[in-house]
């Protein structure tokens, strides 16, 4: 299914605390945050020429953040990045000072962090992001899974030493309990979703985001003409199209975000052009998109500067991991995960339906930008999809 954005008149202009949070000023404090990590380092821009001259676009460039941080996703950016400005704004309130994170470890910010819990909610990336945030500054962490989590994705987790609560029924479900116990508790949520009242953190982990954008600008030859971006809640699609909105403005991309058919809560949000729910449905083999309703910051921010909204099925998500695992010509092999290529599914759904292809403007001048937004965060599964292991796909490329 394809839409065009319905809410025309109000793109392009965000509100000042979406501008501010996903600002310049405010992504170049991200990459001062990323300078003080010890695991830090660029990822990959990868370009895939065969693909593009066999879509007949004049470029495919994917943002491989398979190794960010060692947590093997794009949301090594944002939970982290949030609970260490929390914890460091917490010791400026203690200490009455400015604190930057060359203290980060210092004894009293440790001392602070020490008497502090954050809890979230997760598919898997988001809440290993939180747990490791935490582990990081010395504070305890308590992440919240929902039925569907895999065993393999909770112990990825747990090895940050966080308090792992399984919650029955679906990620909303699990969102609903952790913010539930963590009220009772006094714990901090560190949330990648939004609802009334409770939006400056979700804006936090969407800023952490911000870096995979500017490094990807740095990165290119030219600006892309097109992005497609994967949306689970829409936190990771809306400041790709948020910062790219501020800092390219009248040269910005046509911004595709891309859903699962069976969990299209951004998507069903845009055809009502105001947030939806939806009803559970099938489970969808993508997973860390697995969400039944949406980030209100996000579709505020999509709602001006998105142009289209899109679905893809189950077995595109399968066809593109084991397309990326085995690419065309000369085309480095990409590990993506089951919600890793899913935007990159959504350009060639895109490519394949005449009517999105002239919608979108899609032709022989189209620079394409995606994210692969995950590596093999559960191995076995992603063994059992593709039919190897993700280094076994790694060394044939090498080879």
């Amino acid at each position: 299914m394809f839409i065009l954005n319905t809410t025309s008149d109000y793109r392009h202009q965000l509100e000042a605390t979406d501008a501010d949070t996903l600002g310049i000023a405010a992504a170049a404090g991200v990459e001062d945050h990323l300078r003080h990590r010890d695991d830090n380092a660029e990822t990959p821009l990868v370009s895939l020429p065969a693909l593009a001259a066999a879509s007949g676009v004049a470029a495919i460039h994917v943002k491989d953040e398979g190794k960010r941080l060692g947590l093997g996703s794009f949301k090594a950016l944002g939970g982290a990045y949030a609970v260490i400005r929390l914890v460091l704004e917490a010791a400026e309130a203690r200490l009455g000072r400015k604190i930057g994170m060359a203290e980060l470890h210092s004894p009293d910010v440790r001392k602070v962090a020490e008497a502090m819990t954050f809890a979230c909610a997760t598919d898997g990336n988001h809440g290993r992001s939180v747990a490791q945030g935490a582990s990081l500054v010395g504070a305890r962490a308590s992440i919240f899974v929902h039925a569907g989590v895999s065993d393999e994705r909770v112990a990825a987790i747990a090895r940050f030493g966080a308090e792992m609560i399984r919650v029955a029924g679906s990620y909303d479900d699990s969102v609903k309990e952790a913010t539930r116990v963590a009220k009772e508790r006094g714990w901090t949520i560190v949330s990648d979703t939004s609802w009334p009242g409770y939006e400056r953190i979700p804006g936090l982990v969407m800023q952490g985001y911000t870096a995979l954008v500017r490094e990807a600008l740095k990165q290119m030859p030219q600006p892309p003409t097109h992005v497609f971006i994967q949306s689970g809640v829409g936190g990771i699609a809306a400041a790709v199209a948020g910062h790219l909105a501020i800092v390219l403005r009248h040269q910005r991309p046509v911004f595709t975000v891309v859903d699962p058919a069976r969990a299209a809560c951004l998507f069903e949000t845009a055809r009502a052009g105001h947030p939806v729910t939806i009803a559970h449905g099938e489970p969808t083999v993508m997973a860390m998109l697995e969400c039944y309703e949406p980030s209100l910051v996000a579709w505020r921010i999509l709602s001006r500067t998105a142009d289209a909204f899109m679905t893809v099925d189950e077995e595109d998500a399968i066809s593109i991991m084991r397309q990326l695992a085995n690419p065309l010509g000369s085309d480095p092999p990409i590990v993506s995960g089951e919600s890793g290529g899913v935007g990159l599914a959504g350009l060639l759904k895109a490519l394949a339906d005449p009517d999105a292809k002239a919608a979108l403007s899609l032709g022989a001048d189209s620079r394409i930008f995606a994210v692969n937004t995950e590596g093999a965060t559960d191995p076995g599964r992603y063994q059992e999809i593709v039919g190897r292991s993700p280094d076994a796909v790694l060394t044939r490329g090498a080879a």
